[in-house]
């Protein structure tokens, strides 16, 4: 008996070809690269173990989601969810590997449209790297969602990156711009600059009735010769790969793409090569009462 091929739901994100290997290794970088900048996956929190329902949503691979099961063992239930039956498949598979599967779910939903989830389900709500899927005009649905799915002084968080500057790679730098004016153009950032989110997310969170909300911003360096280098290197390397599709389709590409690409990963590698890169964390209480619509 043959099973039916697993269809994909159309998508925002800017990566299109879903089964891309390259793809699920750059997010799993990704995943250990923030965990690692971070100084771990919830370190703004006092007191994490006080979490027992846990939902992170645009999960992608599950690698923040799997992470916290692990470092906080008394939280009972987590939940990731992400519109990529594809990225879902994988990350359930790799939580069967890891014997987490009992407390960790991973199921295939679009966010933009709803959160299958009944009211009040959840003590953390979490999105990182939203910016990647989530349009400027999607934020005040998905932020009354994430309030509705909250309970009561439940927290709601979010961790968005800058896109990365140059460092001192002059191709890199010609890259990195391409996917500012990439993401400007489709809506995925609020204005053409590097902090197109980051800039907004306070705000934001302020605006749409979100309580008590702080921020911690962290400055990361990745230097040649170091591990955290090499993670980024991997990243890049296969960031303007599978990126490229999404960047035709938003911008005029130059017709030097390909050779600044190779530049790029060549400066990379050079011993006085280094770069930043800021991230930064927003987050706040679910009020009381009912949420305002």
């Amino acid at each position: 008996m043959s099973s039916e091929p697993l269809r994909e739901h159309p998508s925002t994100y800017f990566v299109q070809d879903r089964e891309n290997l390259q793809e699920m290794t750059r997010l799993e970088i990704q995943d250990k690269m923030a965990n690692s900048a971070m100084g771990g996956v919830l370190p703004e929190l006092a007191d994490p173990t006080l979490l027992r329902h846990v939902l992170d949503v645009g999960c992608g691979t599950g690698g923040w989601l799997m992470e916290t099961a692990r470092t906080y063992p008394t939280i009972e239930r987590l939940v990731g969810v992400d519109i990529s039956g594809k990225m879902v498949a994988y990350a359930r598979g790799q939580a069967q590997a890891q014997q987490l599967g009992e407390r960790v779910q991973f199921q295939t939903m679009d966010a933009r449209s709803m959160l299958e989830f009944p009211s009040l389900s959840f003590d953390l709500v979490n999105q990182r790297a939203g910016f990647s899927w989530l349009r400027t005009w999607e934020w005040e649905k998905i932020l009354s969602e994430y309030q509705r799915v909250t309970r009561p002084s439940g927290i709601i968080r979010i961790t968005e990156p800058d896109v990365w500057s140059g460092g001192n790679s002059q191709a890199l730098t010609k890259l990195c711009d391409i996917v500012v004016q990439t993401m400007h153009s489709s809506g995925n950032i609020f204005t053409s600059s590097r902090n197109g989110v980051t800039s907004e997310l306070v705000r934001l969170l302020t605006q749409h009735s979100i309580e008590n909300v702080q921020s911690r911003l962290y400055i990361v360096v990745y230097r040649a010769g170091t591990v955290e280098h090499q993670s980024f290197y991997e990243d890049m390397l296969h960031f303007f790969r599978v990126g490229l599709p999404f960047f035709q389709k938003w911008t005029n590409v130059p017709s030097d793409y390909e050779e600044t690409y190779q530049q790029a990963l060549l400066e990379m590698r050079q011993p006085d090569f280094v770069v930043t890169q800021s991230l930064l964390t927003a987050w706040g209480t679910r009020p009381d009462g009912p949420i305002p619509t």
